[in-house]
């Protein structure tokens, strides 16, 4: 018989983080009686903002986001999962990628992370309240005019907003490591994100995606539109909350389309201090494959990034059509830098672009704390 085996993962605090790493890790002890995973979640700004290697020497197991894929391959805190001889299978799972998803866990030579979790931001509505979603961002405009519009714009959203319209207009984006952004399209982004944020209530400024989908979702007068906001398949589920939410594409400005908002999700990674690592390997390898996101991935609360769910008849049927309505904004979403320093930069440049869009600064003094901010962040 196999010795006793005991892994230690950490994941993030939100039933679509915790909840399927439980469910998959017992499924897995049974089918592998001698192992068993145990794990431990920290708040989502804790998951943005802790560096990987102060967590390395304590887990096997990590569920990460891309941006800190710079970071781990300087810092050598995680197994390179392409050293590990399972080419097929990696081949396999870039196949079934939504949009980035898989690439964006490939940095400097190596893949850091398998994808579980994919996820860009998205429109939400209330079918009760609003019969179809705007395509276009004159209408969302005009819904915002008559106080049916919010969307989160606390420090980090705000920023990917401003990113995800940046390209959804064609402008590059930290292409240079000498200038973040052209200043007359900064300020053309800066003015539309303003104008809009001036029609809302002012409490956007305060909130999270997730609080901005539990007003909607749980109060019977809440918004009746978000046009971004990562989105959360939990809340089109039945049971979920009092009024489930529908989900769609982000709308385009002009007729640019949903493309280019800011793409999110996460990945399990391997700690190279673990002495158990093809054991985590194995089990890594099996819940970013297509059987289980499909199947018990999805039913116990996950948002697969896997292509093989987001096609899958029961899946879609189990979320109001998430996956379909939002694929598109999926497979366009832009992929943010992740060089070693940006995680500094966008702690930094969420403050300027909140402060701008508070009003305690204008748009042209904001424009030169990101440049500054940048630069700082590539030297």
């Amino acid at each position: 018989m196999a010795d006793a085996v005991r892994l230690r993962g950490m994941t993030w605090d939100h039933s679509r983080g915790f909840d399927p790493m439980v469910a998959t890790s017992r499924a897995f002890h049974e089918r592998h009686p001698h192992v068993s995973i145990d794990w431990d979640k920290r708040s989502l700004q804790a998951f943005a903002d802790r560096p990987i290697a102060d967590m390395t020497g304590d887990y096997d197991l990590l569920v990460i986001d891309h941006p800190h894929v710079g970071d781990v391959a300087r810092g050598g805190h995680l197994v390179a999962l392409d050293t590990l001889g399972r080419d097929g299978k990696l081949a396999q799972l870039a196949a079934q990628s939504v949009g980035a998803s898989h690439r964006s866990y490939s940095f400097d030579g190596h893949q850091w992370a398998l994808a579980i979790d994919a996820a860009t931001p998205v429109a939400a509505y209330r079918a009760d309240l609003l019969e179809a979603p705007p395509a276009r961002w004159r209408s969302v405009l005009d819904l915002a005019r008559d106080g049916r519009v919010a969307f989160a714009l606390i420090p980090i959203n705000a920023l990917m907003v401003f990113f995800g319209l940046a390209r959804n207009l064609g402008h590059t984006v930290a292409d240079d490591p000498e200038r973040l952004i052209d200043p007359e399209a900064g300020t053309t982004v800066l003015e539309l994100v303003r104008e809009i944020v001036a029609l809302m209530d002012p409490v956007c400024l305060e909130r999270d995606p997730i609080g901005i989908l539990d007003w909607m979702g749980r109060t019977a007068d809440g918004p009746a539109y978000a046009p971004f906001g990562y989105g959360y398949t939990n809340y089109s589920r039945d049971g979920y909350c009092r009024f489930p939410l529908t989900f769609a594409d982000a709308p385009g400005i002009g007729d640019n389309g949903s493309r280019g908002t800011v793409l999110g999700g996460t990945g399990i990674a391997i700690s190279r201090s673990s002495p158990n690592r093809a054991i985590a390997a194995d089990y890594a390898f099996w819940i970013a494959g297509a059987a289980c996101q499909a199947g018990l991935y999805f039913s116990s609360g996950g948002q697969p990034g896997n292509a093989v769910a987001w096609d899958d008849d029961a899946c879609n049927a189990g979320c109001r059509d998430f996956f379909r309505n939002t694929r598109e904004t999926l497979e366009t979403a832009w992929l943010r830098p992740r060089y070693d320093g940006y995680m500094g930069f966008q702690d930094a440049a969420g403050a300027i672009v909140h402060d701008c869009l508070a009003g305690a600064t204008s748009v042209k003094a904001t424009l030169d704390r990101l440049q500054a901010a940048y630069r700082e962040s590539r030297s």
